[in-house]
């Protein structure tokens, strides 16, 4: 009986291998990703700041596999030492799959999120990661 037992994690172990992932890559993969995105503004005015968030919700919170949503500016009001203050305005989207988020990337509205307004932007950075 116990060789069965091992024959059958054996068979488990060697399924996983012959697709191609390392034991929990696939379900890295296939897990949500959340697209994290902090924009430091040219002009970082009040009204700027308000402009990027709204293009933000017109453009990009209704794409396919979206299931989380939100644009903002920094929270002036937290000044801890821990606290990171060099941005202007952050979106933050979580997506069902990968798939979903490579989808996005190319879609049409944010190609012209892009385009009206990249033109203020000194930096953006991108934080993606694999979410539970």
């Amino acid at each position: 009986m116990r060789n069965w037992r091992n024959m059958g994690v054996l068979a488990v172990i060697l399924a996983a291998f012959s697709s191609g992932f390392a034991p929990g890559q696939e379900a890295k993969k296939s897990g949500m990703l959340a697209h994290m995105v902090y924009f430091d503004l040219k002009d970082s005015s009040e009204p700027a700041r308000d402009k990027l968030v709204e293009a933000c919700h017109k453009y990009l919170k209704s794409h396919r596999g979206v299931v989380f949503f939100a644009a903002g500016t920094m929270a002036d009001d937290l000044n801890r030492d821990v606290n990171v203050r060099d941005f202007h305005v952050s979106l933050h989207l979580v997506f069902q799959t990968k798939a979903d988020h490579d989808r996005y990337q190319s879609a049409p509205a944010h190609q012209q999120f892009i385009k009206e307004n990249s033109a203020n932007w000194a930096r953006v950075r991108v934080f993606d990661s694999y979410v539970r």
